[in-house]
């Protein structure tokens, strides 16, 4: 069940003795899915019966009206419920979340209508002796109050709350993923910047050997040829100075 849907409405008399006789429940939840509440509705009704007999409400001292309201909660179930002077009790099960002013809002819409067709009959009725002839007026209360926001604006107000609140959630979780995205992409480029520096480096570097390899190698070309031409031209201008040395002296 959900935590904010109304499960389950009854109505119960309250004996002298302080022991509460259910006379009429209607199980929402089982019969909105299509399903028959004979034999659904009996946890429910003999756990609301003992709730109400070991802590009845006070009631009031107004007639037709129903007051006195008390709240108790289970790990899954909420139970509101609230008498009038004469003993006629009515509750509803809900969800944990579900608001308990408008749970009380169900309980005097139910009375006021139950009350209208069979306030002779409380007094006197069976148990359980009304649930088919109540069914009607109780389906009608439990559809109107099924849903806490369409009869009331402060639960409007907050669900339209609780659905930004959200979204808000959803587009934060999704700013950080972005954000995660964004810090890994920026990560990834400055990995790639470094790699790109380095590898210019390296570049420049091998530039420069290679600028002064081709230059020693010049250099070694020249000396290499300057050597040749000096290897060729010395004894060439030692024989020709030898052959004019001997010419001026045979004159």
């Amino acid at each position: 069940m959900s935590e904010s849907s109304l499960r389950c409405v009854l109505v119960y008399r309250l004996e002298k003795a302080g022991k509460a006789i259910c006379l009429a429940k209607y199980d929402h939840t089982y019969e909105a899915s299509g399903g028959a509440a004979s034999g659904r509705d009996d946890a429910f009704a003999e756990a609301v019966q003992g709730i109400i007999s070991n802590d009845p409400p006070a009631g009031i001292s107004e007639s037709n009206k129903i007051g006195g309201f008390k709240v108790v909660q289970s790990d899954e179930h909420q139970v509101t419920y609230g008498c009038d002077k004469d003993g006629v009790c009515c509750a509803v099960i809900t969800g944990n979340a579900y608001q308990s002013r408008v749970a009380i809002g169900c309980l005097n819409e139910l009375y006021t209508d139950f009350m209208a067709k069979f306030g002779k009959d409380t007094k006197s009725a069976a148990a359980n002796s009304l649930s088919k002839k109540s069914k009607a007026i109780m389906k009608a209360v439990s559809s109107k109050y099924e849903d806490p926001s369409k009869v009331d604006k402060t639960a409007k107000v907050l669900g339209q709350v609780d659905a930004v609140k959200g979204q808000m959630q959803s587009n934060i979780a999704n700013m950080l993923k972005n954000t995660e995205k964004a810090e890994s992409l920026n990560e990834k480029s400055n990995q790639l910047n470094e790699q790109a520096s380095v590898f210019k480096k390296r570049s420049t570097d091998l530039k420069k050997q290679m600028r002064w390899k081709n230059l020693k190698m010049t250099i070694l070309l020249a000396l290499v040829c300057i050597a040749i031409a000096c290897a060729i031209i010395i004894p060439l201008v030692n024989k020709a100075k030898a052959i004019t040395g001997n010419g001026s002296g045979e004159n």
